[in-house]
């Protein structure tokens, strides 16, 4: 039996909650993984899997297998990668997490520039949904936050800031009038998250010129009014996107699914000096003692993108734009 070949697939098994699952990320027959760990339980005498017809679940000696398993192998791969990083290339597969607006929007685009600077590594992308913690099961996490701490033990590299802004469509602005003060709002057809449609109250900060959400006197600007009627309310970002395009309403959208939109003419910011709250966007790698090559290349390739700083460069852009 070769037992590192075992580990492995042990390891896969339980990381894909089933056999099937193990042989397709493997590329292995189905046979082949079951009676790789079949080999392993009779080399260690003790069962690590109680299996039944519906799911996989570890007994107590395959919990504690499996968190030697793992440290065993996160140590051999760091051991390789620091062997070969003065020299390697950046190569192989990259497991990539991400919000699906922010693929969508700014990932994407940018993904043809990785390519050819980095030919040999292949990207292996998942985008489950809002992604606000890191997985270690995936060698690069792109995490959004809002003001809570980001949670588990991981290298942290911050992107950007990404502000909540308000816009509709120029179309849209013309036959209704442009708002003036947060008030006005109210008489205006609302597009909102639904998280926020059920809210009472709508939240808004004025932002000063340096972009910090602050009066001249120091202290926060905020005003606080009631939530307005929504005419589209929908979890769905882009679905909020679509209908401000289209002249539906006002929508409140992330900077960064809103940037293309506004730098082509085709929405325009509403109450430019007012904000709702904002997003912190990082990539997140688990904790090992050597990142390969690929993963350091991937992040320092989105940093140099997005900027790193604790800033809005998307709003930037669109209030240059503007003025």
């Amino acid at each position: 039996m070769d037992q590192l070949r075992a580990l492995r697939v042990f390891s896969k098994v339980v990381g894909e909650g089933s056999f099937a699952g193990a042989a397709r990320a493997l590329d292995m027959a189905p046979a082949v993984v079951t009676r790789t760990v079949a080999e392993l339980e009779a080399h260690l005498g003790a069962r690590l899997l109680q299996r039944t017809t519906r799911r996989l679940a570890l007994t107590a000696a395959g919990e504690t297998y499996l968190s030697t398993t793992r440290r065993l192998l996160a140590e051999l791969d760091d051991a390789d990668a620091q062997a070969g990083a003065s020299t390697a290339q950046p190569r192989g597969s990259l497991r990539v997490m991400a919000p699906p607006a922010f693929a969508v929007h700014q990932l994407a685009k940018h993904l043809p520039r990785f390519r050819a600077l980095y030919p040999q590594v292949s990207l292996e992308l998942s985008m489950p949904g809002p992604v606000e913690v890191a997985d270690e099961n995936f060698d690069v996490s792109i995490v959004s936050v809002g003001e809570q701490a980001l949670q588990g033990e991981f290298i942290v590299r911050r992107l950007a800031r990404s502000t909540f802004v308000l816009c509709a469509s120029p179309d849209y602005l013309d036959r209704r009038g442009r708002p003036a003060n947060p008030d006005a709002l109210l008489q205006h057809d609302g597009l909102l998250p639904a998280v926020a449609a059920v809210r009472r109250q709508l939240t808004l900060y004025r932002v000063a010129d340096d972009g910090a959400a602050r009066s001249e006197a120091g202290t926060p600007d905020i005003v606080t009014i009631p939530t307005p009627t929504p005419a589209l309310s929908t979890g769905h970002i882009d679905m909020l996107l679509a209908a401000a395009v289209t002249g539906l309403g006002i929508a409140g959208l992330p900077s960064f699914v809103a940037d293309a939109a506004l730098r082509e003419g085709r929405l325009e910011l509403v109450l430019p000096q007012w904000h709702g709250g904002a997003l912190t966007v990082y990539a997140a790698m688990p904790t090992r003692k050597q990142v390969p090559a690929r993963t350091r290349a991937f992040v320092d390739f989105l940093v140099d993108c997005f900027g790193g700083a604790e800033r809005d460069p998307w709003l930037l852009i669109a209030e240059g734009q503007r003025a």
